[in-house]
This record gives structure tokens, sequence and C-alpha cells, in this order.
């Protein structure tokens, strides 16, 4: 069996239908690493992680994320932390031109921050080395594949066996020293954590009849790094704007401090604003933003994505079950896609010490339900409601924030969810 690889280790060729592990995990971003980090601590399970990238080029994607305080609490639990992190401690929440705001304090709840910006290659580093040390404490029981891509999932109880205790085969190809060769690997229980194979799946897996909850928000997120010539030291900016949500988060990229920067807008506009001089770009996201950071100075690389909610109807099926991105991408306003994906993979981790079976993943599915429901309720609510038109829409959406800010409970019940996510 291949054990627990460093980060430049690309890894051995897999094995073709290798003896039934307890448990295959799917992608090797953060939610998969943090998951079987997890499970190695809590579970006697012997488990096989497949990516279809490898540590290396994960290390070095750029890409600023941020972390809530309570994702930074679960990285805690399996030595993933620190982070080459900047802290948030503030947060101000507006509307672009117009009355009423909110702003999020860390004195006010007891914590260090509120959350952090990190590097999505810094923190698959860390994680890398966090699964290496749960590894050599559990020997014999974590198999790694590298540069292989699951293409398909299947339940032998399809087939004919009715029992539920057939394994899960798990079909696609390699590329480690091989040019597509076809493999196999068979698990107890399958843990999806790569997005755009469990939504295929699940409906001819479990026979729903329920669709998957998408919406096309009709935007393009700008992102990259900016500087400013007024920077405010440990404040997040969540700006919304007449074309979509505008988010400025402290950050440094190559030892200059500024802001990771997510501007939504129409894609037409995005494709425009890639095309700008960095003077030019500059120009435009100060008038966009306003005068408060003072002037933008300095605009890194720029990329831009589209915008979409996508949302399984159900997570679980069988004796497959998705987490993070498999399960759910959602729009990044608020920042709640990967702080719910950790915090699927803890609840998962937890309910699998019960054992690999279908009740297990039931089990999580239900103890998750709620926390799942409101993250995507609030990231899918936000965009929309800001996104209408008219002075009528824009006065009753101020109104709302200067009542948030004037009611504590609600206020804090709002920050505790970005935070910590609905506990049960």
């Amino acid at each position: 069996m291949t054990q627990a690889a460093s980060p430049d280790t690309a890894g051995a060729a897999p094995v073709t239908d290798p003896e039934p592990r307890d448990i295959a995990i799917v992608g090797g971003g953060p939610v998969g690493l943090a998951l079987a980090c997890q499970l190695l601590r809590t579970t006697p399970w012997r488990m096989t992680l497949i990516d279809a990238a490898t540590p290396a080029r994960a290390a070095r994607d750029p890409r600023a994320i941020a972390l809530s305080h309570g994702s930074r609490q679960l990285l805690e639990q399996i030595g993933a932390w620190p982070v080459p992190a900047q802290p948030i401690e503030h947060i101000h929440v507006s509307q672009r031109g117009r009355f009423g705001h909110v702003k999020l304090h860390h004195d006010d709840y007891g914590v260090p921050a509120l959350g952090h910006v990190v590097k999505y290659g810094d923190l698959c580093l860390t994680l890398e080395r966090a699964l290496a040390r749960a590894a050599d404490a559990a020997p014999g029981r974590l198999e790694r594949v590298f540069e292989t891509r699951i293409e398909h999932i299947d339940q032998d109880g399809d087939r004919g066996d009715r029992s539920g205790s057939a394994p899960v085969r798990l079909r696609g190809t390699t590329h480690v020293d091989h040019d597509g060769l076809p493999v196999t690997y068979a698990a107890r229980i399958a843990i999806q954590a790569e997005g755009g194979l469990f939504h295929q799946q699940v409906q001819r897996l479990s026979r729903t009849t329920h669709a998957p909850r998408r919406r096309d928000y009709g935007q393009t997120a700008i992102i990259g790094h900016v500087t400013c010539s007024q920077a405010q030291p440990g404040w997040a900016w969540e700006r919304f704007t007449d074309e979509g949500p505008l988010a400025l988060l402290p950050h440094e990229d190559h030892g200059v401090r500024g802001y990771a920067l997510v501007w939504c807008c129409a894609p037409e506009q995005a494709q425009r604003r890639l095309a700008l001089s960095d003077a030019e770009f500059a120009e435009e996201l100060g008038r966009a933003f306003g005068t408060r950071l003072g002037r933008f100075t300095l605009v890194g690389k720029r990329h831009a994505f589209p915008l979409g909610l996508n949302a399984a109807p159900v997570t679980v099926s069988g004796r497959v079950v998705a987490v993070g991105n498999a399960a759910q991408t959602l729009h990044p306003v608020a920042g709640q896609g990967l702080n719910l994906g950790l915090r699927d993979a803890f609840a998962l981790a937890d309910s699998l010490r019960a054992g690999c079976t279908p009740q297990a993943l039931q089990t999580f599915a239900s103890r998750h339900r709620l926390d799942r429901a409101m993250t995507i309720g609030i990231t899918d609510l936000l965009p929309r409601v800001f996104g209408i038109g008219g002075p009528l829409a824009a006065h009753a959406r101020g109104a709302s924030l200067a009542a948030l800010a004037c009611v504590a409970p609600l206020k804090h019940a709002l920050a505790r969810q970005m935070m910590f996510g609905a506990r049960r």
C-alpha cells in the first residue's frame, strides 16, 4: 500500500480491483484532506484518498479564501493550524451610496478574529503536513493515489444485491506513469469530495424525484489582489453595488499587503474589465467601491469565473455521500463555501465513528441538514435581494441594514451563523 506522501511526492501507480478498503475519499482538496485527517484521528477505518492532481500542484495555487473562526477551530483539532493568514477583526457591510450599514467586531464575540484570509495553496500544504503526521501515527491505514480521476461510482446493490453489503466500485483513469489507464477501487463507503461527479450520479443512485437546486445569478466574479493608499488593517468590506456584491478582504500576496478582491458584476462587464489596463481597472474599482480606502494603487493578476448555485437535493445515497463542492457550490457572498465544506467533513467523520454503514451516512445527513439548509439559504438570498433594482428596494435594504445594526440579538445570531454554522 502507498503510505501518506509528502507534498512533493507524485505517488505510485494504483492497484486495479484491490481488496475493498473501509472508505474511499475522492478529492484531495482542503475538505478531503481535513476529512482524512479527522478519520485517522477518531476512527479505526482503513481508507484510500484519491486525487486528480498532486499536492505539489495544489500548494502552488495562489487563490485567496476566507476561513471563519469556526473553521480555524476545526483545523486546530487536526493540527492544521496555524496557516499563513491575515486576520479579519472587523467587517463592514453596506450598500454603495445608500444609507444603512452593519459593523461586526471580534471583541463582541470573544474571539481573536472573526475569520482569516489564507492562500488555498498554503492551506493545502499545511493540511498535507497534518495528514502525514496522522498517517505516521496510524501506520497502514492510509493509501494515497494521485493523478487519478474517478469518473463513475457504482453500487452493486443496483445490480441485484439488495442486502446493501456489496462494496462500492469507483472507476476512472490514472495518469501516473500512464496515459489514461483504466483503474478500479472498492470500498465499503465512498465519499465524493470533488465537485462535478456526485450531482449527476445521485439522481440515478437514489432514484429521487427531487431536482438539484440550481440558480444562475447572471453574474461573474472578478478576483485578484489590490492595494490602496489608505488601507485599514484587520477590516473586511462587503459592499453591495447596483451590479452585485464587491468584497475586499485583508490579504498578503508575495509580501505585499493589501486586499483580496471579489467583484461580482454582469458577465459582459467582467470581460471588459479584465481587458482594462491596471491603472484603468484601479480607477474603475475606486468608482465602484468609493473613497473610504483612498485610491487603489496596485492591481495584481485578475481572473474571472461565473457564479451560480448548484446544490444536490440529497447528499447521501446508499453507501455514497457527497461533501464540500461535490454537494453544493455557493455564491461567494459572505465566503461560506469552504467553511460549510469543512463542517461537512467533521460532521461526517463524527457520524462514521459508529460504523461504515448507510445508517451512519443517513445520521450525518440528518444532523447536518439544518446547517446546510441555512447556509445555502442565506448565501442564495443575499445576492438576490440586493440585486433588486429601483430606489424603493434600495431604501428597504438600507432600512433593513440599519435595523440589523440596532437589534443586537439578530446581528449576533447572523454573525455566529457565519462563524460557526447552525449547531444542533
